[in-house]
């Protein structure tokens, strides 16, 4: 009689259980939309299982996907808002309204700090929002291709345009 074997069971899904609210998240501060982090954490994981086995690093294999899929729904807004022009861009491929919790102080926090992420470059911005999702060093290196050694560096100069780039004062323009 053949074994039943449990959902913990499959490699596959015990890394979907693991991995996939983490990349979520990450994509989500990423993108800052909570829909389009969903839809490309999944397709990362959809990928993932269409291949014939599990790469030999599955999490740095997962985020190097995701950020790419998000470069590409990136480079496609941009390219709606300039077919679509400046007056109907906004309203078809705009946010979405803000809800009510962004009335709170952690919300408005929250957009200080989405607003200075957005001035870093891209690999800024990746390096940071992975160590805070808490991917380790050589995750991270495996990820976006660059050296582990390098990692602690560019991680330091990255917390610093980011210091540099959030506001100290609400307030100020």
């Amino acid at each position: 009689m053949a074994e039943m074997t449990g959902p913990g069971d499959d490699p596959f899904e015990r890394l979907f259980h693991a991995q996939f609210p983490r990349l979520q998240r990450y994509l989500d501060r990423l993108s800052g939309d909570g829909e389009l982090a969903r839809d490309l954490a999944q397709e990362s994981f959809l990928r993932l299982y269409r291949r014939s086995g599990l790469p030999d690093r599955p999490e740095a294999w997962l985020i190097t996907v995701a950020t790419n899929l998000w470069r590409n729904a990136r480079a496609a807004r941009g390219r709606r808002r300039r077919l679509l022009g400046p007056a109907r861009a906004p309203e078809l491929v705009g946010d979405p309204s803000p809800s009510p919790a962004h009335a709170t102080l952690a919300a408005e926090a929250g957009v200080r700090v989405r607003a200075a992420l957005a001035q870093l470059p891209d690999r800024d911005r990746e390096l940071l929002l992975l160590l805070a999702e808490g991917y380790r060093y050589r995750e991270i290196a495996e990820a976006t291709g660059i050296a582990e050694a390098s990692i602690g560096t560019l991680l330091a100069r990255a917390k610093r345009a980011f210091r540099a780039a959030y506001p100290e004062d609400p307030d100020a323009p």
